[in-house]
């Protein structure tokens, strides 16, 4: 057994592709399942049942598995001290992020933090909020950025931005600045259900009850809310850092909430024993860096609001 064998199995459970993992690695298709059947040789065992597609590992293959993850995590902090003592940041970065903030945040910063630092390596992908969460307990991820949940007992959250709510329409409102009971439910169209904006928005608007009277669509697009909302077939509530490249004739159909606003934060979360801690703070500070001031909340704030005496917390 050696490490490599040991990142090869890893790939192939991340990816559950030999020629993904292959590439991952960046060996041929060949190399990597000979260097594996080899393993498996060495321990009389079959770490991966490669007679389903896409391949599995066995009951014996997942606790070799979940230790080579271990293992590995131990040599990327050797690996962290080194590049410390030598003032480099440098290394491979998996990062996922949720859909609702992906679009309008990447572009913000992802340029700029690769010309600064060009020895990183980042692989970024979208997942909904459960799946980064398992992802990031699995060791799949080494951070991702979303809201943070309610419970973080395993993780580390590390606040990036927060981000008000704003109401978007092509009807017209008589008031400035809107309250949640403004809203008709009837009217309101929303994400799907694996979405977490979508739960903030329920409940905000007290849609528990109502919900079923509202229009959905699977798609899970922000972009179609607002395209639909443009056909006057309804209302959105959206993100406000998804507004902020709209032409000035869509801007115009923005409407804001009175004071308290509504708003989420958006956090970049780690296991509790994270490595890549330069790179990762790296990032985070590339992001802080290109996110527009308003959306900074001041040191100490409290990210919680209240309404009708119940306080609710994003």
């Amino acid at each position: 057994m050696n490490l490599q064998q040991l990142e090869y199995i890893v790939a192939l459970d991340n990816e559950r592709s030999f020629s993904k993992a292959s590439d991952q690695c960046h060996v041929t298709q060949p190399t990597l399942s000979m260097m594996i059947q080899k393993l498996e040789s060495e321990y009389d065992i079959k770490i991966f049942d490669r007679s389903k597609y896409p391949v599995v590992p066995t009951e014996t293959g997942k606790i070799l598995i979940s230790q080579a993850r271990l293992i590995l995590q131990e040599v990327h902090k050797i690996q962290e001290l080194v590049q410390e003592k030598k003032n480099t940041i440098a290394g491979d970065l998996q990062i996922g992020i949720i859909p609702t903030i992906a679009p309008y945040l990447l572009p913000l910063f992802i340029y700029e933090f690769t010309i600064r630092y060009p020895h990183i390596k980042l692989k970024i992908s979208e997942h909904v909020t459960e799946e980064i969460l398992e992802k990031l307990d699995e060791g799949k991820l080494d951070a991702g950025i979303l809201v943070s949940p309610d419970d973080t007992k395993l993780f580390n959250a590390f606040p990036l931005y927060y981000e008000p709510f704003v109401v978007y329409s092509a009807r017209k409102f008589d008031k400035e600045l809107l309250l949640a009971e403004d809203i008709d439910p009837n009217e309101l169209l929303l994400l799907e259900e694996s979405h977490c904006f979508r739960s903030q928005i329920i409940q905000f608007c007290e849609l528990r009850d109502k919900k079923e009277n509202t229009l959905e669509f699977t798609s899970g697009s922000l972009e179609t809310l607002r395209n639909l909302a443009d056909k006057n077939l309804g209302i959105t509530i959206l993100p406000e850092l998804s507004t902020l490249q709209l032409k000035e004739s869509d801007a115009m159909k923005l409407k804001r909430f009175a004071a308290p606003e509504p708003f989420r934060v958006i956090s970049l979360m780690t296991r509790r024993d994270f490595v890549k801690k330069r790179m990762i703070t790296a990032f985070m500070e590339e992001i802080k860096k290109h996110v527009p001031e308003k959306f900074q909340a001041p040191q100490g704030q409290e990210i919680a609001y209240r309404r009708k005496e119940k306080k609710v917390t994003f």
